[in-house]
């Protein structure tokens, strides 16, 4: 990519899950209120998202529940295959390649030194019966980090970091509370400085004391790292805290996007205006 040119480009990004006919996309979305085919029943998780994400940006993604946000999330994480689209990295072949289109090899680099994911539920991003230090350092030993004093002094110096107290370093995140178990979370993503961190709902299931000091970390890391985030959330508090430009998604398609300040005062489209006055 050239000068200028964003972290990360997603264009024409779909999912769908089922037998698929040529009708899918045409037949759902927000202006029909369904995300399920009519002909054959598959379900069009997401269609047609394109966004882009600068060096060092909160971006954020919202809607109810359904709207596909996460799995756009999954699917550039490479936990989902897309059914179609590209995503371009400025960092992987300077911007040239599909990371959807990448071999096994290159996917696994993409997710281990590209990219960091922490999940809605931190079981799916930690192994809870590990150490936390040890979860930390699997990460790192992906890349081939394989000095142990080194690992472990990453390990520390992430768990400082994210406010995890460095004594419980070797305690498993089964005995930690959901808040801590989030910023073990973070830590072990961090642990390769990626330069895109991806966040799915990482506060849902929080007290609203522990979401606060969540969110406060999530906004001094990425002002300390520089790091670019992609923040999925269907809370417009939590987008409003964090997120520079928003997208807003209802039925798998992106309705309206910009700035997060305008469009929480003056939404244009009629499903972010019900979105805005229902949390008013």
């Amino acid at each position: 990519m050239t000068a200028g040119a964003p972290l990360l480009r997603v264009d024409g990004l779909t999912k769908i899950y089922g037998s698929c006919c040529p009708a899918c996309v045409a037949l759902t979305g927000p202006d029909v209120g369904t995300n399920v085919c009519p002909r054959c029943r598959s379900v069009v998780a997401c269609a047609d998202v394109s966004l882009v994400v600068d060096a060092g940006e909160i971006f954020g993604i919202v809607g109810e529940s359904g709207s596909g946000k996460t799995t756009v999330l999954r699917c550039l994480y490479g936990d989902e295959r897309p059914t179609s689209g590209c995503a371009r990295l400025a960092s992987l072949e300077d911007g040239r390649a599909n990371v959807f289109e990448a071999p096994p090899r290159r996917r696994h680099e993409i997710r281990t030194r590209l990219l960091g994911m922490v999940y809605q539920h931190p079981s799916l991003g930690l192994r809870m019966d590990l150490s936390s230090g040890a979860n930390i350092a699997e990460r790192l030993l992906m890349v081939g980090q394989r000095h142990f004093g080194r690992i472990r002094a990453r390990a520390q110096g992430l768990l400082e970091r994210t406010e995890v107290p460095v004594g419980r370093m070797d305690e498993p995140p089964r005995r930690f509370s959901g808040g801590m178990q989030q910023r073990v979370q973070i830590a072990k993503a961090l642990a390769n400085d990626p330069p895109i961190l991806l966040l799915d709902e990482v506060t849902s299931s929080l007290d609203a004391s522990v979401q606060a000091r969540v969110l406060d970390l999530i906004r001094e890391l990425q002002r300390r790292l520089g790091v670019a985030m992609i923040v999925v959330s269907h809370d417009l508090g939590v987008i409003r805290l964090l997120a520079s430009r928003t997208a807003v998604m209802k039925d798998g398609r992106i309705v309206e996007v910009g700035l997060t300040d305008q469009i929480l005062e003056d939404p244009q489209h009629e499903y972010t205006q019900l979105l805005v006055g229902a949390q008013v």
